[in-house]
């Protein structure tokens, strides 16, 4: 059997009942962008660990990074062990591979005073559209959570946000198309506390706009990621603040949070981490200066 033909049958009838729709798509994209033309014209027992290293090189020579060598290789050893567990393949060598490691990436996050001219620049236009900015830095929502928010997710009386959806932006034959989905991970649905003052900007919000979206837009899908991430360089840009993702905004509220002396294991539930554990690996350099703190409380005690 051609190793194309399996990958597809795979893909189609594996994978997509059984994963969220971006997971589908992410894994059908490295697919047919990278292993269907250097691999799927072989047959599937032709696919020696010699020849699976070489794919593997092949990917890190294109200059890709580690991470996207390492999405490609995953869904080929997930497809290949499929293939022998139903007896389309004798064997799969993919355990042989020599992975290219990955880096952790740097957190970054802005400077309490950065935090105050965003604040300030978005409550002082009084621009409904840019509030999405604030109440990500105050519950560390991933965009594509916050995008997703409507109404009915916010609970006034009880003081509390309902995070069970996300979306993401697709093009299907050229139209633009907002698709909804589940969060992350089954962690990642929650139910997030909200400070006192975001409660009073949100009932103000609320009257300003007439969309079920709490980030409210054109369309009566609400706004669009790529959209909203430009307009949050645009704010930056203003500002003259060095250019930052929009997840540096969700890592901000985490440094925060830790500042004023949350506990990792709240501040995991609010983020929506499986465990405390990734949390504190994640934001362990936030702690520093409470470290340091501790430490010269220990150092008093020093010649008694």
């Amino acid at each position: 059997m051609k190793y194309k033909e399996w990958l597809n049958e795979w893909l189609e009838f594996y994978v997509k009942p059984s994963t969220k729709e971006r997971t589908y798509r992410k894994y059908r994209l490295s697919a047919e962008k990278y292993i269907l033309p250097a691999l799927g014209e072989k047959d599937v027992d032709e696919l020696s660990a010699v020849e699976l290293q070489k794919f593997s090189a092949s990917l890190i020579e294109r200059g890709l990074s580690a991470s996207t060598v390492n999405g490609v290789l995953f869904v080929l050893k997930s497809s290949l062990r499929k293939a022998v567990a139903l007896g389309i393949a004798h064997r799969q060598f993919t355990d042989a591979i020599v992975r290219p490691k990955a880096r952790e990436k740097k957190v970054a996050c802005f400077a309490k005073d950065e935090q105050r001219k965003i604040e300030r620049y978005v409550l002082t236009h009084n621009t409904p559209y840019l509030f999405g900015i604030v109440l990500s830095l105050y519950t560390g929502l991933r965009i594509g959570e916050l995008l997703a928010l409507t109404w009915e997710d916010i609970d006034f009386q009880k003081g509390t946000m309902t995070v069970s959806k996300s979306c993401f932006d697709s093009w299907e034959e050229g139209h633009y198309k907002k698709v909804f989905d589940t969060t992350k991970t089954q962690s990642s649905e929650r139910v997030i506390p909200l400070p006192k003052q975001i409660v009073g900007e949100l009932k103000r919000l609320k009257k300003q706009t007439g969309s079920r979206f709490i980030v409210a837009a054109k369309s009566e899908y609400g706004a669009q990621i790529r959209a909203y991430q430009r307009s949050f360089e645009r704010v930056l840009k203003k500002l003259r603040i060095e250019r930052k993702g929009f997840h540096s905004l969700r890592h901000t509220f985490a440094t925060r949070a830790l500042e004023v002396g949350m506990d990792v294991r709240t501040l995991s539930e609010i983020l929506g981490h499986k465990n405390p554990t990734i949390t504190l690996k994640r934001y362990a350099h936030s702690l520093l200066e409470h470290k340091t703190e501790m430490m010269n409380r220990v150092g008093r005690l020093f010649g008694i």
